[in-house]
């Protein structure tokens, strides 16, 4: 039933995004600059058949596309038999994985066969050092080898992601610019969003997305309409004529206006918003394929109360410990 899923401030979910593990093996400083820890006595993550379950919930409200993500999604053992599940829900018809680029270079053409269409791939910086010191590995020449080998696989949308983070890397523009340019690619630029493990580095690093687009602007790339199921980006064409650039600011204005997508944790909490209070438990009715009505009846009344936009202006992150607790 197409368009069922809406909240009260007439927006409409159509695009998911699903955590996989909270596992990350990257130390990312604006994320897990210790490294991940694990907490004692959590559940195990969803299995391959409660995934199933859920996504068909989210398909027959009329949700159409599928974001994997983590931590890190190339950690979870069952990826591939995860990837070719979901791909085959009917109503599924794009099915998007975000990764920091972890054996990539060698797992694309699987990810590629299992029917993944689309990849997120983190890199924060295009100096090799400076790669390094954010991501706490020097891996920057595998991430890239893993570009290409995605693109090599026929995966048919490669983005980048990048933190943008002042005084860390706010100086590449120009370089990543040059980068997208040549090799036709699309980045995203993200603001650093506080989370309650980072506050101190929130005050120290956060640009406002606003600075990016007035440099892109000045320098003659051009805005772009908002694609159908597309994410917050704001995308800017190269004057060149390829390569793309997007801005995701959510402490700009409006932010939130245009929202479509919910998130599962990898334990199965449904999170109305990155940054809310809490998440409520589906996985009591992931249990039994006879419990999908009233699963999806239990999904269509909690997106109901999604609330009109995140309280990040306020300083308040809700409980969000780091991006990689519910997928970012």
């Amino acid at each position: 039933m197409p368009g069922r899923l809406h909240d009260g401030h007439g927006r409409r979910f159509e695009y998911l995004r699903l955590s996989l593990t909270d596992v990350c093996n990257f130390r990312c400083s604006y994320c897990l600059p210790d490294g991940y820890r694990k907490v004692d006595g959590q559940s195990a993550n969803l299995s391959v058949d409660e995934i199933r379950r859920l996504v068909t919930a989210f398909a027959r409200l009329g949700l159409w596309k599928v974001r994997l993500t983590g931590g890190e999604p190339s950690l979870r053992r069952e990826l591939l038999e995860i990837a070719r599940t979901v791909a085959a829900v009917p109503g599924i018809s794009k099915l998007a994985m975000t990764t920091n680029g972890y054996r990539l270079a060698e797992r694309a053409a699987d990810y590629a066969r299992a029917g993944i269409t689309a990849l997120n791939i983190s890199a924060d910086s295009l100096v090799p050092e400076r790669f390094a010191a954010i991501t706490g590995h020097d891996r920057l020449g595998e991430v890239l080898d893993g570009i290409a080998a995605a693109r090599a696989a026929g995966i048919a949308s490669v983005k980048l992601n990048s933190v943008l983070m002042r005084g860390v890397n706010d100086d590449e523009l120009d370089s990543f610019s040059a980068f997208v340019t040549e090799h036709d690619l699309s980045l995203r630029f993200i603001e650093v969003m506080r989370t309650n493990d980072n506050p101190g580095f929130f005050d120290q690093h956060h640009l406002a997305g606003v600075a990016i687009t007035e440099k892109l602007e000045q320098a003659g790339w051009r805005r772009l309409p908002r694609e159908t199921g597309a994410g917050p980006a704001i995308d800017y064409a190269s004057p060149y004529g390829r390569g793309r650039i997007g801005i995701i600011a959510p402490y700009s204005r409006d932010f939130c206006a245009s929202c479509n997508r919910l998130r599962v944790s990898a334990k199965g909490k449904l999170h109305l918003c990155l940054f809310g209070d809490f998440g409520i438990d589906l996985r009591p009715l992931l249990q039994h394929d006879t419990q999908l009505e009233e699963l999806t009846d239990r999904i269509t009344a909690l997106t109901a109360t999604k609330a009109p936009e995140h309280r990040l202006h306020q300083g308040n992150s809700g409980t969000t410990p780091h991006l990689a607790s519910i997928g970012g």
